[in-house]
């Protein structure tokens, strides 16, 4: 198999596995309550990682990660997993799954508004035209379609969802910038989101295990929403020759997880989701095309 073919296998692998996760999430809040299911799963995904880092042999550079970047490792772990799942998850908690998964993919749109915002970039037509658009579909996802009669059915769970996109955004743009291995990060990061949720919990929940299908639940998030997906896709990426062209299979997810949330949690998918996911992808891809042809002319 060709280094290309091996770098899409790779990416369709991770974006088949990322789209069962709204249906995971779903069928594990039925056994736990949300701070439960972030403490469980952040503790398989950190030992997963960890497994990974000494199959990698990259030990070596975990020890420099955390001599050198122990603050900034502390910060991005409080940012994600913890603050991005404990929001999110609780979404999941009071909002049909479909609701909830398209709401947090909002997370580019989310991206170009914190990049106007604090990166100081200048405010562009095209991105004007993308968030008006991006907006729409939120309206049409929140109100379920009837979006001239503005009554949110879940307002609450719907600014969770839109929340939990922000702090992906405002953690890209923080992660990005960091220049070490990507796994070492991870294994920091969720090591301490289990600390910090593992606290939450001791607080205002308890640390009890679920049923056992309720177990097999959060094992399969800790390990294909967490930690394995995430080394499959940089795999991927790296074994690409054009970045970008497999970093667009992504958008297949949300469209894959609607499937899986009709066929095993057995939601009907609502024409307003379906519509509002449209436009909010629309506006996305809109965004990368218009920015890839002015590079192209520059």
């Amino acid at each position: 198999m060709k280094t290309e073919q091996k770098s899409y296998l790779f990416a369709l692998i991770a974006v088949l596995l990322w789209s069962t996760v709204a249906t995971a999430f779903k069928i594990a809040l039925e056994g736990m309550d949300f701070m439960q299911l972030l403490t469980f799963s952040s503790f398989i995904s950190s030992i997963v990682l960890f497994i990974i880092l000494l199959l990698q042999k990259k030990i070596g550079l975990l020890k420099q990660y955390i001599s050198k970047n122990l603050l900034k490792g502390i910060l991005l772990g409080f940012l994600n997993p913890f603050l991005y799942y404990t929001i999110l998850l609780k979404a999941y908690s009071v909002l049909p799954a479909q609701e909830a998964m398209i709401l947090n993919y909002t997370w580019p749109i989310m991206l170009v508004i914190l990049s106007i915002l604090f990166l100081k970039q200048p405010i562009k037509h095209i991105n004007v035209i993308a968030i008006f658009i991006s907006f729409i579909g939120i309206a049409i996802i929140a109100t379920k379609g009837d979006i001239t009669n503005i009554v949110f059915s879940n307002l609450i769970g719907d600014i969770l969802a839109l929340s939990s996109s922000l702090i992906w955004a405002l953690f890209w743009i923080l992660n990005v910038k960091d220049k070490n291995d990507e796994i070492v990060k991870l294994f920091v990061s969720f090591t301490f989101g289990f600390i910090f949720s593992f606290i939450l919990t001791m607080i205002f929940s308890e640390l009890k295990l679920p049923e056992t299908k309720y177990i097999l639940s959060f094992v399969y998030i800790g390990f294909f929403e967490m930690s394995i997906t995430f080394t499959l896709w940089l795999i991927g990426l790296k074994l690409a020759t054009t970045a970008d062209k497999v970093s667009n299979l992504v958008f297949l997810s949300p469209f894959l997880s609607l499937l899986f949330i009709h066929f095993i949690i057995g939601e009907d998918i609502r024409i307003a989701s379906l519509s509002g996911l449209v436009l909010i992808v629309f506006s996305i891809l809109f965004t990368k095309l218009f920015n890839k042809n002015k590079k192209i002319k520059t």
